[in-house]
């Protein structure tokens, strides 16, 4: 991969890391509940999904599922299944009185908090579409592919690792803001409301016609 490839991809990566989506919401909420160092697990389990989706891509699999309407709607509807129960869990948390500089954020598995994270990403064939038409316009098909793969899976890691950080530090320090029961409770069916939304965009996704 020549270096002007890889800028262009750089950029690419960038745009597609700061758009919103499902795991932008879930880093946030998990940072809500968690705090920064706890909540950021969910990030790694983002770039799991996301390793897993380029292995897919670049094995080929990636062109059989994207025209494969049985499996593009499996995943699918996995994911907004998925969606809908992180909205109600959200929905259903149990607010901590942050009144006193002593109250002790909820605790998240760090296993846990990984595997939620993975099942947001692989459960959005979208992505797995997108990137299947994204990710060879930076790919030589002249040149070794396994490099190309490293390469690209690096910088896309890189990239969203340090974007959801963001996410996942901005919803922490609003956390300080909400002192009262009452406040983290409108927040917390607020982000119900966003993966709701997320679910609902999920499941409005039509598969390309072949």
């Amino acid at each position: 991969m020549s270096l002007e490839t890889w800028l262009a991809f750089f950029a690419a990566c960038w745009v597609i890391s700061l758009s919103p989506g499902a795991g932008a919401i879930a880093s946030m909420s998990c940072g809500l509940q968690y705090g920064f160092w706890r909540g950021y697990w969910n990030a790694l389990g983002l770039q799991l999904g996301l390793i897993l989706q380029i292995a897919i891509i670049a094995a080929g699999v990636g062109a059989i599922l994207a025209a494969s309407a049985t499996a593009f709607q499996i995943i699918k509807w996995f994911g907004v299944a998925y969606l809908i129960y992180l909205a109600v869990k959200q929905w259903r948390a149990l607010p901590a009185d942050l009144s006193d500089d002593a109250a002790v954020r909820p605790i998240g598995k760090p296993l846990s908090l990984v595997f939620r994270g993975f099942l947001v990403n692989v459960s959005n064939p979208k992505a797995l579409v997108f990137m299947l038409a994204v990710l060879p316009q930076f790919i030589n098909p002249h040149e070794p592919l396994l490099p190309q793969y490293v390469a690209i899976t690096v910088t896309m890691i890189s990239v969203d690792l340090l974007v959801m950080a963001g996410y996942t530090g901005l919803a922490s320090r609003v956390l300080r803001l909400l002192r009262t029961p009452k406040q983290q409770r409108r927040m917390n069916r607020t982000f119900a409301g966003l993966f709701l939304g997320a679910a609902t965009l999920l499941a409005t996704i039509r598969r390309a016609p072949v």
